[in-house]
């Protein structure tokens, strides 16, 4: 009797350890493992379900999906070298106000910079637009030296260098003025910068727009700034360069 109790005592002890090692982590790792298997497994349904439907399908059908996916490969090609044949691909500077009216109307996404040579902050968005306009060839990406193009400024009141002008369909639809919008710092990344262009949906952006790509803040409002029409800030080409 006195055995039996002992293999008992032995049993209970044994199970409240197991217990004891089920940790907050350990049932939290459980459960992530099992919503990883649910999602797995309508994944593989999904799958199943997409190769059942081929098989059913017979030669005519697969032929005519085969088309269409030519086709459409077919359009997205050619659209591309239309891009191309536009100035796009490659970030590149006009000489006058007159190249800016004829470069705007043949494409439908365009980012303009208007700069001065002077001006630091310029060189550091030049690095930046470089790589984007290659990776996004649906947006054209040109530069315009500020000081050249008074009329365009004035028209467009741009009043403080760096300026982008975001246009769509001919029209400006926003503009990135100085880097407040990029975190408000010299160090910010391309990323940070294409997130922003994202956001005026003047590039075919992939992100998530409610989470800025900014490396240094923990958080950032999405107000952004604009010139308003009302308000005109300081005098004419206003550096936004502490170096300047």
């Amino acid at each position: 009797m006195l055995l039996c109790l002992r293999s008992l005592n032995s049993e209970e002890t044994t199970f409240q350890l197991k217990m004891a090692a089920d940790t907050p982590v350990d049932i939290l790792q459980k459960v992530l493992e099992n919503e990883i298997l649910q999602s797995a497994k309508v994944v593989e349904e999904h799958l199943d379900a997409e190769i059942q439907k081929l098989d059913q399908m017979d030669e005519d059908e697969l032929e005519l999906l085969k088309q269409r996916r030519l086709e459409a490969l077919r359009k997205s090609q050619q659209q591309k070298q239309e891009w191309l044949s536009k100035g796009h691909g490659e970030y590149r500077e006009i000489p006058s106000e007159r190249d800016f009216f004829q470069e705007v109307k043949e494409s439908k996404n365009v980012v303009c910079h208007f700069y001065r040579d002077t001006t630091f902050r310029c060189q550091i968005m030049d690095k930046h637009l470089t790589v984007l306009a290659k990776k996004h060839i649906e947006t054209k990406f040109l530069k315009l030296n500020a000081e050249k193009s008074p009329f365009l400024c004035e028209r467009l009141r741009i009043k403080v260098i760096p300026t982008l002008a975001l246009i769509k369909d001919g029209k400006t639809q926003d503009y990135v003025v100085g880097f407040t919008d990029l975190g408000n710092t010299d160090d910010f990344t391309t990323e940070t910068l294409e997130w922003r262009l994202g956001c005026a949906d003047v590039i075919n952006y992939s992100g998530n727009l409610m989470e800025p790509p900014f490396q240094s803040q923990k958080k950032y409002g999405t107000s952004f700034t604009k010139l308003d029409k009302k308000t005109i800030r300081g005098k004419i080409y206003d550096s936004d360069s502490d170096d300047d």
